[in-house]
């Protein structure tokens, strides 16, 4: 979800809600307590040299039970981000602690009202130049339809 998403899904919101992928929802006393930027440049393991940028929100809990973010509130953190430090309209990913510090990709779930943390994964990128052969389609023979691909495996037929 990129930034000027949410944004345009916080103007029409009474308030903010997160879930994480487990299905729980982050206490409603949660801060945001970081709107910034992350660059990433790398060398893949085939050698190509990479730049990323994601928008970073932390979400943080503390004891203060009263505090509850507006949408509004949010909304002007993101504003202000944005004029200081030139943030630009970059995928959002979200903080948040756990046993440690997890990242997660963000979307927006308009049938429950919240926004909601997906789960990101680690891949390979140069799998065409580190070996890694392609996934192979996995197929259930008893779905094959001999008809559907103009051959007949019939007794008789020359499939076997």
């Amino acid at each position: 979800m990129k930034l000027s998403e949410v944004k345009n899904v916080l103007q029409n919101l009474n308030e903010v809600t997160f879930k994480l992928p487990n299905g729980t929802i982050v206490p409603a006393h949660f801060h945001v307590t970081e709107v910034g930027i992350i660059t990433k440049q790398f060398i893949d393991c085939g050698g190509t040299v990479r730049n990323e940028q994601v928008i970073n929100f932390q979400l943080w809990e503390a004891n203060d039970f009263d505090h509850r973010l507006a949408p509004q509130k949010l909304n002007n953190i993101i504003d202000l981000s944005e004029r200081i430090l030139r943030l630009p309209d970059a995928e959002v990913e979200v903080e948040y602690q756990a046993d440690t510090i997890g990242k997660y990709g963000l979307y927006f779930n308009a049938a429950n009202g919240n926004f909601e943390l997906t789960a990101k994964t680690t891949n390979c990128l140069a799998q065409d130049k580190c070996g890694i052969p392609p996934e192979k389609l996995k197929i259930s023979l008893i779905n094959l339809n001999p008809a559907e691909n103009n051959t007949s495996c019939t007794p008789g037929g020359g499939c076997c």
